[in-house]
């Protein structure tokens, strides 16, 4: 049913999934005829490569993740042995090595089921945490917080050849080895992987307590709902089943018919929205997410961008970006409201965008569980935006370069003892005024912080995005270096070239060495180094492809060289310098 041009969508089980897309309702509207016409979601669920690309190469042996959820319910008492067995052997917190699709999902069940019984966890299971940044602060940080004696790490990996990953593991399988013996310190780490991969070796070699093989056929950021989300999930004790049923619920609404106009399925709908608002120029997919489940804002992040953003064409998720008065946003916007049933903090702001003429949409939640739907919905949305936009959503045919570069980088370093020059400009509201000058209608800014992941750095970080956005119009996003190539990285180097980058870096007030091998005590690089080196090879990837980039040096004051550029950010007539 339309009423002035919004549409209602009722699942089943009573969840609802609105949307008030006014001029845009018809031309949806005719996608999604044109798309049942074609059978689309009968095709995909019998994996039909042509839905997206004539060829099959990383198609049809991505699929996976289709039913992932009924396969790991049936694996799900081994998951339970599994938790009681690290229980009964005396751990008591678990720390996860991982980078992008290994390690997002994992974070958003730490943050949203990690706080006790008041979110359905129990009081016994494991304290759990996420290491996904080279930053040596970060990265000692947590070995100085830790019992190693009582803590289980989990390596993981999809490729099984994560540099940072096994960066992570060489580092604290030595530290871990010093306290308990080499004898011992395997049975405190376990692999999550694929089948054949480097890291299933390593974890033979070293004899971890367990190695959990994923299917194959599911990519990383597709993985929330494998071994890679759900053994993390079970640790923090979370009900895995009343998650995996509310995924087979969303999984079954997405099954239905091609046939009718008036069809629930929420899949089809909110991609064909995402697809064709995009082609339409609202390709800013901009969410307001119930505080109580914002850590999903990060996991979608990486699914929406690395799916969508290459052939010089993407869809720019932006999330943690505080709403504000339609007067601020270009005409480049589609709104997502996730919220939770009991919660109204955005309502009033979605309901301003949307009088204001700004397309949205509402998806709401009766409790944190129906998460498993959320993740199975937005995999099965970015994929019919995927279709819509002529793309594979399932390759990241960009990401590889700023790896390459990375690693050139270490080598020049290797042998000449020096980084290769980079152009970092003065820290003044001249040059920072004169790079936005640049933009243009449709452009965007990331903010690419390769400085420690603190609370106040992110505080700060999100204070300057909302200062720029007020001022310029433009959206924003914010992603910590190294984590954010695992992520945004794919859409930064192959959409249409419509990012303005603005590269932070710092001093670091510590390093930390990364052994060569694990069980050796030789280093011949340091996790301040490898931050460094990937900080200069995404600056090169990005020029390389034409983008618009500044590099600003913050020194050690990095909380406070960034509120001084929030402040300085409406001195327009005055060279401000900032650095004292």
């Amino acid at each position: 049913m339309i009423i002035d041009g919004k549409q209602e969508i009722f699942q089943p089980d009573r969840k609802r999934l609105s949307k008030s897309l006014g001029s845009y309702q018809k031309s949806v509207d005719s996608a999604l005829a044109e798309m049942r016409k074609n059978r689309t979601m009968t095709r995909i669920w019998t994996h039909d490569h042509t839905v997206w690309k004539p060829e099959s190469t990383d198609i049809t042996n991505r699929l996976g993740w289709l039913t992932t959820a009924e396969m790991m319910l049936e694996n799900l008492p081994h998951l339970e042995a599994f938790v009681e067995e690290v229980r009964t052997a005396g751990y008591t917190h678990t720390l996860l090595l991982g980078m992008g699709g290994s390690s997002l999902a994992p974070e958003v069940f730490s943050k949203t089921f990690g706080g006790g019984e008041t979110n359905g966890r129990s009081p016994r299971q494991l304290d759990f945490a996420v290491l996904d940044s080279t930053d040596p602060g970060a990265v000692k940080a947590h070995a100085e917080r830790l019992d190693l004696t009582r803590t289980l790490f989990i390596v993981s990996t999809k490729s099984g050849g994560t540099v940072e990953t096994l960066s992570f593991f060489k580092y604290f399988y030595n530290l871990v080895a010093e306290v308990v013996g080499p004898a011992e310190a395997g049975e405190c780490f376990v692999a999550i992987t694929d089948p054949g991969s480097h890291l299933e070796e390593l974890a033979a070699e070293y004899d971890f307590r367990r190695t959990f093989l994923n299917d194959p056929n599911i990519g990383g950021r597709y993985s929330a709902l494998s071994y890679f989300g759900l053994v993390p999930a079970a640790l923090i004790g979370m009900d895995v089943e009343t998650l995996l049923r509310r995924a087979l619920s969303m999984a079954g609404n997405s099954k239905n018919s091609d046939s009718s106009l008036e069809s629930d399925n929420c899949g089809l709908q909110l991609g064909t929205v995402m697809g064709e608002l995009a082609k339409a120029g609202r390709d800013k997919v901009t969410f307001a997410i119930s505080q109580e489940i914002g850590g999903f804002g990060d996991w979608v992040e990486q699914l929406i961008a690395e799916s969508t953003g290459k052939e010089r064409t993407g869809i720019l998720p932006v999330v943690h970006e505080p709403l504000g008065p339609p007067e601020v946003y270009g005409g480049d916007r589609l709104f997502v409201s996730m919220k939770l049933s009991s919660d109204n903090t955005n309502d009033a702001a979605m309901k301003a965008l949307e009088d204001g003429g700004h397309p949205a949409i509402r998806i709401h939640l009766d409790d944190l569980y129906d998460l498993g739907g959320q993740f199975f919905l937005w995999e099965m949305a970015t994929a019919v935006a995927g279709s819509l936009m002529g793309i594979n959503p399932f390759d990241q045919p960009d990401v590889e370069a700023s790896k390459v570069l990375a690693r050139d980088t270490v080598a020049e370093y290797s042998k000449k003892g020096a980084w290769p020059p980079c152009e970092s400009a003065p820290l003044t509201t001249e040059a920072l005024n004169t790079f936005l000058s640049q933009s243009r209608p449709g452009d965007y800014v990331a903010l690419q912080a390769y400085v420690p992941p603190t609370v106040g750095t992110d505080g700060a970080l999100r204070e300057f995005r909302r200062a720029l956005r007020d001022k310029y119009k433009l959206a924003t996003t914010v992603g910590f270096g190294p984590r954010f190539l695992h992520s945004t990285g794919q859409l930064h180097k192959g959409d249409g070239g419509h990012g303005l980058f603005i590269q932070f870096t710092a001093d670091d007030q510590c390093d930390v060495p990364i052994p060569d091998k694990a069980g050796s005590p030789e280093s011949s690089m340091t996790f301040g180094l490898l931050k460094a080196a990937q900080a200069l090879g995404d600056r090169q990837a990005l020029l390389d492809r034409g983008r618009r980039v500044i590099t600003f040096h913050l020194d050690h004051d990095v909380e406070g060289r960034l509120k001084q550029l929030t402040g300085a950010l409406g001195e327009c007539a005055n060279n401000v310098i900032l650095r004292r």
